[in-house]
């Protein structure tokens, strides 16, 4: 049986906090802490499934009613041209389904909710040390656009 990609419902909460939680082993910066990591992302998370966020999209990828992972995706404006395009601005797979294609199905149905709202472009961002997730979604069409840099201050 394939992997089918749907809407995220209220039910879905607890896994994808859950799953958000890896984020922490992906390659933050040192001076990201995994706790601060992942508080923001749970944070974003609560938000929109307490109505805070609208325009945004939840995805959920399972397979035979077990869910492997969801995407989290919003709607944003582009600094240079001021025309808002899709953001994924959350994909997480759960460790027993890594490589199993979930991120390819997420991917794809991140792509498809773009295009349904006439946006021409998807952006995501992602650690510069986590080379396993910048190599899929080069892999997958996408570009390198900006590079980041961060000075700490004391």
């Amino acid at each position: 049986m394939p992997i089918a990609v749907r809407r995220g419902t209220p039910h879905d909460h607890d896994f994808a906090l859950s799953t958000a939680r890896r984020f922490a082993a992906f390659g933050p910066p040192p001076w990201r802490t995994s706790i601060e990591l992942v508080e923001g992302e749970v944070r974003c998370l609560d938000d929109y499934f307490e109505g805070r966020m609208p325009g945004c999209h939840l995805l959920i990828a399972e397979k035979d009613g077990e869910r492997l992972g969801f995407a989290f995706l919003e709607p944003h404006v582009d600094y240079f041209t001021q025309i808002e395009h899709g953001h994924l601005g959350m994909i997480a797979v759960a460790e027993n389904a890594e490589g199993a294609g979930a991120a390819s199905a997420l991917l794809a149905a991140a792509e498809e909710w773009a295009r349904d709202r006439g946006y021409t472009k998807l952006t995501l961002n992602v650690f510069a040390g986590n080379a396993r997730a910048r190599a899929f979604y080069e892999k997958s069409g996408f570009d390198l656009e900006t590079v980041r840099y961060t000075k700490r201050l004391a």
